[in-house]
């Protein structure tokens, strides 16, 4: 069974940084890769970033590049997104995620598994 838990939100002010963490388990990062998305208030799914199998090609949409860093530890089973100068645009529920089997890094339908959620407030 896939088990996604993110943690490291909260409420930080414009131009502050968080770094939010995704301990995964049932489910074998080498193999498949994973991604971090976020939902606004009244919006839809947002596909923040995503890193390969092999940990050595990341995606960034347009809006964070250069402000976030994905990047992955293998041997504690954690997925890490190092968010910098914050904007108050920034604000969403983030969800770390996983692809089904067979599924690639970059196809944002095969990512049938979710967590809970972490809450990132920027706001002075």
């Amino acid at each position: 069974e896939v088990q996604l838990v993110e943690s490291g939100g909260g409420l930080v002010q414009p131009g502050g940084s968080l770094r939010l963490s995704c301990a995964y388990s049932g489910f074998t990062f080498s193999i498949y890769g994973m991604s971090w998305a976020r939902q606004a208030p009244g919006k839809g799914l947002e596909w923040v970033s995503a890193i390969n199998s092999r940990g050595d090609d990341t995606y960034y949409t347009k809006p964070v590049k250069g402000r976030f860093t994905i990047s992955i530890d293998n041997a504690k089973k954690t997925l890490y997104l190092q968010m910098n100068n914050l904007k108050p645009e920034d604000t969403a529920m983030y969800y770390c995620a996983a692809p089904r089997h067979g599924s690639g890094w970059l196809v944002w339908d095969g990512y049938v598994y979710r967590g809970q959620g972490t809450q990132v407030t920027v706001s002075s």
